[in-house]
């Protein structure tokens, strides 16, 4: 059946997902220290020791030597500071571990000091980085790091009202296989494309929208072809879309062909599948408090925060965004998945990048979040 590839890839990236999880818990211990590599000392006369000793620990997840490493200033309980590393809830946190780490000073004196660290996490959706500022005191003779409190989600006990819209597939006979002449599949179209160059290589973006009554598993593929008509490359969107597609929605994709030179391509090749597929409305996520700003690394995000409306916890929230210039065109799609769980009622903040030579050109943009829950198929 035509929709059946497309499940199989979904459903076998949830499976991995869940063996990561599966094999992290079960081994203990993380890949080896490949940045920031310097011996753990038993006592961290210096701060930036003192945030090493911290890192390497983590990253082995040796967790008691690690809070030993936090000062007792910081009002944070252990557990509370496994959870900030480990995450919960099935989050993508929770299925990560810190590869390495980086390291830089900001300031120091006599007695306090404040580090900038970026690390550095292999996840089942790929690399991810976090930047985060350590304050650390010197108690002593010792240096140790000054926790942030962590601020967990409350969900109080109550009844969120279900009115969302729900789709689902009644399998019919072996006559009425779906694309057949008896079930057509869901009328998807691209209403817009753009081919740009990057330090990376060539780039295929726009939009694509679901025209049909009916919820649609949508793939896009593009074809780059020469000045002889013959094709250089074949790539697929993967998951820079929205797969799942409810009626009239939109949603942007982005194709990328790494190392190939946008100079050699003569033209493009679009092609658009969409399949059958059970859909729900439900959960709502609001996207709250957008905005265009430069983050603590001097890089141009668009940043907001993803509120969770409806009364099912949401693992893995991923973001998509599309930027448009003043005459509506799309100049770039960005992606971000954010680490944290979204429960019911709650929000998380969340970040995507925007690269600094297109910033100025940008003049509006559109989010959609995709969302992963376990248990869901």
């Amino acid at each position: 059946m035509k929709y059946a590839i497309p499940i199989i890839l979904v459903a076998v990236t949830v499976a991995l997902m869940v063996l990561g999880l599966y094999v992290t818990g079960q081994a203990g211990i993380t890949v080896g220290v490949t940045k920031g590599s310097a011996l753990h000392t038993a006592r961290a006369s210096t701060p930036d020791q003192a945030v090493t000793n911290l890192l390497v620990d983590v990253q082995r997840r040796n967790w008691d030597r690690a809070f030993a490493d936090i000062s007792s200033t910081s009002g944070i309980s252990e557990q509370a500071f496994i959870q900030d590393w480990m995450g919960s809830n099935g989050s993508l946190l929770s299925f990560s571990a810190l590869e390495g780490f980086d390291s830089r000073p900001l300031h120091a004196t006599n007695d306090e000091a404040q580090f900038r660290i970026r690390l550095h996490f292999s996840t089942p959706v790929g690399p991810l980085e976090d930047v985060r500022d350590i304050h650390l005191i010197r108690e002593g003779a010792v240096w140790k790091a000054v926790w942030p409190k962590v601020e967990v989600p409350s969900v109080p006990a109550q009844v969120v009202p279900v009115n969302f819209l729900r789709w689902d597939l009644v399998t019919g006979s072996a006559d009425d296989e779906w694309g057949s002449k008896t079930v057509d599949a869901p009328h998807v179209r691209i209403i817009s494309m753009n081919a740009v160059g990057s330090a990376e290589g060539a780039v295929v973006m726009g939009e694509v929208t679901n025209e049909d009554t009916i919820p649609a598993f949508v793939t896009v593929n593009a074809t780059l072809v020469d000045a002889a008509g013959n094709p250089i490359d074949e790539e697929s969107s993967f998951d820079k879309i929205a797969h799942v597609l409810l009626p009239k929605q939109v949603t942007p994709y982005r194709i990328d062909f790494p190392n190939l030179n946008l100079k050699n391509v003569k033209n493009v090749h679009m092609d658009v599948k969409a399949s059958l597929v059970p859909a729900s409305a439900d959960p709502v996520i609001g996207v709250m408090n957008q905005k265009i700003d430069s983050d603590v690394q001097g890089k141009s995000v668009l940043s907001g925060d993803l509120l969770n409306q409806g009364g099912q916890t949401v693992n893995i929230p991923h973001v998509i965004a599309s930027f448009y210039d003043n005459d509506g065109k799309v100049v770039w799609v960005s992606d971000g998945y954010v680490d944290r769980a979204l429960l019911p009622q709650s929000s998380q903040p969340f970040a995507v990048e925007i690269p600094k030579a297109l910033a100025a050109k940008v003049h509006s943009f559109h989010v959609v979040v995709n969302q992963f829950s376990l248990g869901k198929s």
